[in-house]
């Protein structure tokens, strides 16, 4: 079915995240750099962003990438082994020392484009881009950088989540409020809600957390001074509360029924066992292989880097929707929990995150790594705090927070 979001939505979807998700849930000022990433594939919605971007005064970084013709397929086939890893340290510094905030689209005109590739040249790539990826991280915990992601929904996305493309975009027009006469007020109130949360299980002082399901049963250490996050901008949409745990605290087992697909190829029905902190076992009805090459990129791919629980109350997201961002937020009956192995997000560290050192977030049991592989759960489970004080509280139950 062919489909295209009205002007009206598009341009509604652009100023949520130009005047609200970007500054931390404060928009853009005038006169800031915004790094604009899109795919062709949602060429509408880089119109539609790029006109709101100049009346707002931005100056734009254009990086507008074709996706429509499988040139992605074709540079992991082709390429030589110097251009999967070559790497421009004085563009990309000066890149990041230029760009103010930046908006990333995920869009793909092909979903399964990438099945046949070599997994490992995927993450011969991912790997090295890291020093990127740690300079824009070390902007953001200065204080002086910040960005969204969303999503464009295209024919072949909504195909793999088994949905009319007019449909699939109406959960997008769903989770985002788009329907609403001023979703960016919206989003402010659901900001606030999440703000209200995070800010409850910080002082609650958690030390460890049992997350206990039919398919999972999981215990974490979240470690010295660590607090939880939520709201704010980052990503739309986003109804998560998450934090980076003590990666070596880590115990149990857990399966998850959502696909994972990001990075290309789709990974079914992931099972792990942690011991000691670390993936000892982990398995896969597809693309197994690319799991435990995932898994095995770096030392800290085996650790955790994040825990995340969602509350149906706020989404309203009601499908599977093969895209991270939204299934990482689905509502449901049961909300969902979501864990990333790999790279910890260091905002989460309860103190001035400006004069962490590397050493000491790697002290405190961050973890680092080149990826941050979501894997994610829908299924109902129940989340048992153990306070400092040694007593115990259920936080999350039945699909919901109960703080």
């Amino acid at each position: 079915m062919s489909y295209t979001p009205p002007e009206e939505i598009l341009d509604k979807y652009a100023k949520v995240l130009v005047n609200f998700a970007l500054g931390g849930g404060t928009g853009i000022k005038k006169g800031e750099v915004v790094y604009l990433q899109c795919p062709t594939s949602a060429l509408p919605f880089y119109l539609a962003l790029s006109k709101v971007l100049i009346d707002s005064g931005a100056t734009i970084i254009n990086g507008l990438g074709d996706d429509m013709h499988g040139l992605g397929r074709y540079f992991y086939e082709h390429a030589s082994h110097e251009q999967l890893t070559r790497f421009l340290p004085e563009y990309y510094k000066g890149l990041v020392k230029v760009t103010d905030h930046r908006i990333a689209i995920l869009a793909n005109h092909d979903v399964r484009e990438l099945n046949s590739v070599d997994t490992k040249k995927i993450m011969l790539r991912q790997t090295s881009a890291k020093p990127l990826v740690k300079w824009f991280d070390a902007k953001e915990n200065a204080g002086k950088y910040t960005w969204t992601l969303a999503s464009y929904g295209t024919p072949s996305m909504a195909k793999e989540a088994g949905l009319p493309l007019n449909e699939y975009w109406q959960q997008i027009i769903d989770a985002c409020f788009l329907d609403l006469d001023d979703p960016i007020a919206k989003w402010k109130e659901v900001s606030k809600e999440l703000s209200r949360v995070a800010k409850t299980l910080t002082d609650l002082r958690i030390e460890k957390l049992h997350v206990k399901g039919d398919d999972v049963d999981m215990r974490y250490t979240l470690g010295e001074k660590r607090r939880w996050l939520g709201g704010g901008g980052r990503n739309i949409p986003s109804f998560e509360i998450f934090t980076s745990p003590d990666w070596r605290g880590t115990e149990g087992w857990i399966h998850f029924d959502q696909p994972m697909t990001k990075y290309g190829p789709k990974i079914e029905c992931i099972k792990l066992r942690f011991k000691k902190g670390k993936v000892v076992e982990s398995s896969a009805t597809t693309q197994q292989k690319f799991l435990k090459e995932l898994i095995a990129t770096d030392p800290g791919a085996a650790q955790i880097g994040e825990f995340s629980l969602t509350d149906k109350r706020l989404s309203r997201i009601t499908k599977f929707m093969h895209d991270d961002l939204y299934d990482e937020n689905m509502g449901g009956p049961f909300g969902n929990t979501h864990l990333a192995l790999g790279r910890s997000y260091l905002d989460t560290y309860d103190g001035d995150v400006k004069k962490l050192t590397g050493a000491q977030a790697k002290k405190l049991g961050y973890t680092e790594s080149v990826v941050h592989t979501d894997m994610i759960s829908t299924t109902d489970r129940t989340v048992t705090a153990t306070l400092a004080s040694g007593n115990q509280k259920v936080i999350y139950k039945n699909g919901q927070f109960t703080v």
